[in-house]
């Protein structure tokens, strides 16, 4: 409930402020499965991700989220691409990087409500549409990087 709180008061300050902010999300595909996250003050699956930290490059960030929501410790990783939102009232640039080489060592942290690993042709329905455009760019072996809006 208190996650869901702060998640609401963090709505009212992009109301009131607008903030540009610049967050990661790692892909992770095995064996044709990819690996999504399902947060606890928000419905819906999602790449695993967030905001940057002050002092943190994008990579560190990635590895980062990856290992908090999945338990996941990441090798190689490659830039996918990135990507611009203009919801909620705010500016968001997602760095989206594409990771085969990973993994699952530890448990998500309390944010997270499930991890799950979908075969890339079964992906769940409620996959949030930004995430699920960014597996069907994967699933169609785009060349990457990308650009474009989230």
């Amino acid at each position: 409930m208190l996650i869901r709180l702060l998640y609401l008061g963090f709505r009212m300050y992009c109301f009131l402020f607008r903030p540009v902010r610049i967050g990661v999300r790692t892909l992770m595909v095995q064996e044709d499965k990819v690996w999504l996250v399902r947060h606890t003050y928000i419905p819906g699956w999602f790449m695993p991700g967030g905001g940057l930290k002050r002092g943190e490059t994008l990579e560190q960030g990635a590895r980062r989220e990856a290992c908090e929501e999945t338990g996941a410790q990441l090798g190689t990783v490659t830039l996918m691409g990135a990507y611009t939102s203009f919801v909620d009232w705010k500016t968001d640039h997602g760095i989206v990087f594409l990771c085969k080489d990973f993994s699952i060592e530890g448990k998500p942290d309390g944010e997270i409500a499930e991890v799950r690993a979908f075969p890339l042709k079964e992906l769940p329905r409620d996959l949030w549409p930004s995430h699920r455009l960014r597996l069907q760019e994967y699933a169609e072996n785009l060349p990457h990087p990308q650009f474009g809006e989230w």
